[in-house]
């Protein structure tokens, strides 16, 4: 479905109003942090290529409060980065195994979620709130999307699907975060839907 023909009339409303009820089941809203992690080395290398956009920015003043312009934005950003950037892995892109960069017409996953990033922080949302995020896919896999921190949960823009979920509605197990108090700096997540991952590398 097109972008423009999902913020038509009330389809916005109910778009947002499912993914918010997805904040009161079982699973916890927001996810939870358990501790300190290290930084993957792609996001180390793009902070040292790009120190402004790993500078400290004064702290986690708390969630966004998710507005229905807000969920707007949200959604027209995961779908334009999702339809206009073609997926491709770094080896093919640059020759090398991990590269984190923003695209231009390609890239892997997590220059996709770097680029919903900018677009978000560009368009007023603070950066402790657009949290680049590591996961396990159901086959072992890694894989990288962005978390928006709400005052209604966490959702993540994947660039594996135009719909935007609460981070319990998707099938990955969370392994890693962005701090949202420095963006330089990254947490371990505890999956309470799943076994604990004990070792993050």
């Amino acid at each position: 479905m097109a972008i423009g023909n999902l913020l038509k009339g009330g389809l916005l409303a109910a778009a947002m109003t499912a993914a918010m009820a997805g904040a009161g089941q079982a699973s916890p809203a927001s996810m939870t942090l358990a501790g300190n992690a290290s930084p993957p080395i792609g996001h180390y290398e793009f902070c040292q290529a790009n120190p402004s956009e790993c500078a400290y920015a004064g702290g986690d003043a708390g969630p966004a409060i998710l507005t229905e312009d807000r969920w707007k934005e949200i959604l027209k950003v995961n779908y334009t980065v999702n339809s206009t950037i073609q997926p491709m892995t770094d080896k093919e892109i640059y020759g090398v195994e991990e590269r984190w960069a923003y695209p231009r017409t390609v890239g892997d996953c997590e220059d996709f979620a770097l680029l919903k990033r900018k677009m978000l922080i560009d368009a007023g949302f603070s950066p402790s709130d657009t949290l680049m995020t590591v996961v396990l896919q159901p086959n072992g896999e890694g894989h990288a999307v962005l978390t928006v921190r709400t005052d209604h949960g966490d959702f993540v823009l994947d660039n594996m699907r135009n719909k935007v979920l609460l981070w319990s509605d998707t099938e990955y197990t969370y392994l890693k975060r962005q701090s949202a108090d420095d963006p330089a700096r990254w947490t371990k997540l505890q999956d309470g839907r799943a076994v604990a991952v004990g070792s993050v590398k």
